[in-house]
């Protein structure tokens, strides 16, 4: 494989909850993605709802997590090799961050993650129902001008989604560092008569939540990070 065999996906969705970008990448970086890609990768169909079968990405059965916005991928690969019982696909749009998500994995010797490139959304309507055991969405894009609000990941139809992918007793964990999203995540979350908030409105931080380099940046630009955690009914 050579680097323009991967080609990121120009997502069908016409209102995206992210910013595209490609970046520059360091020749390690881009290394790793020629070397793993064709073993670790997969790229997200681009018509929405195309199957994805999560027993051809993984060698086993297992209970899977996905991460959607899995960034640099530190946070990916800390919570996946402390849980190998459990299988993890990372989706992302930033190619130096896919590209250093493998590199770490293969650093790690870690067989239990998977790297998806695209629209987190049109990957998950592919999912069959119930296949989640969690679904981590960890510091998304706020958007926070009123008129982009439509673009968060957390909204209604978006949250029902997620929650027909996950399985009874799944886990929808979200984090954020902007207070008004932290807000608007709770109402809505709150309001999906599939989930049920196991704690007294935002979660105490669970421990097995790493603390990225983008968390330590907010707490000392003194933005309190919440948690919100919620189990399919």
């Amino acid at each position: 494989m050579t680097i323009t065999d991967f080609h990121p996906t120009a997502p069908a969705r016409s209102i995206r909850t992210f910013h595209p970008r490609r970046g520059r990448m360091s020749p390690r970086q881009t290394g790793a993605l020629q070397r793993l890609w064709p073993r670790y990768g997969l790229t997200v169909p681009k018509v929405p709802g195309t199957p994805v079968e999560p027993d051809v990405l993984f060698p086993r059965r297992a209970p899977l997590v996905l991460e959607i916005g899995s960034g640099m991928g530190d946070a990916t690969v800390a919570m996946a090799s402390a849980d190998p019982d459990r299988d993890y696909l990372a989706v992302e749009v930033h190619t130096p961050g896919i590209a250093n998500l493998l590199d770490l994995v293969e650093q790690q010797s870690l067989s239990n993650v998977r790297v998806a490139e695209g629209d987190a959304l049109d990957l998950v309507s592919g999912l069959p129902a119930d296949s989640l055991d969690a679904v981590h969405i960890f510091f998304p894009d706020p958007w926070p001008k009123s008129r982009h609000h439509k673009r968060r990941i957390i909204q209604p139809g978006h949250v029902a989604l997620l929650r027909s992918r996950l399985a009874a007793g799944g886990t929808l964990h979200c984090a954020t560092d902007w207070a008004e999203y932290a807000d608007a995540m709770r109402r809505t979350l709150d309001a999906d008569p599939g989930l049920v908030n196991p704690h007294d409105g935002f979660a105490p931080r669970p421990a097995h939540r790493p603390v990225t380099r983008f968390e330590r940046r907010a707490l000392a630009a003194g933005r309190p990070v919440a948690d919100l955690v919620y189990r399919r009914c």
